[in-house]
């Protein structure tokens, strides 16, 4: 069974999630990501001194924390929403 990640969009469009839990219609919700201390210190510490990368950044970070830049621009959009709640 997936755990839930706790985010609000998650629970939208409920025949949909629904659909992909039983697994024989729509695709399979991807597994969340553990992000290690060290990998999210080195994003932490990227995102305090730009909080947007550009492509060229974010192949070089996604390489070095072995991370997919599809999982690097995803923490980046969901830390942008954090902060602008914290705000």
């Amino acid at each position: 069974a997936d755990e839930s990640s706790g985010y609000e969009s998650e629970s939208a469009g409920g025949e949909r999630s629904a659909a992909a839990e039983g697994g024989t219609r729509g695709r399979q919700r991807r597994a969340r990501t553990a992000f290690t201390s060290e990998q999210v210190c080195r994003l932490e510490k990227t995102f305090q001194r730009q909080k947007y990368l550009g492509a060229s950044e974010r192949r070089k970070l996604a390489a070095a924390l072995q991370l997919s830049e599809m999982q690097i621009k995803t923490w980046f959009q969901n830390r942008r929403m954090k902060l602008k709640r914290q705000i």
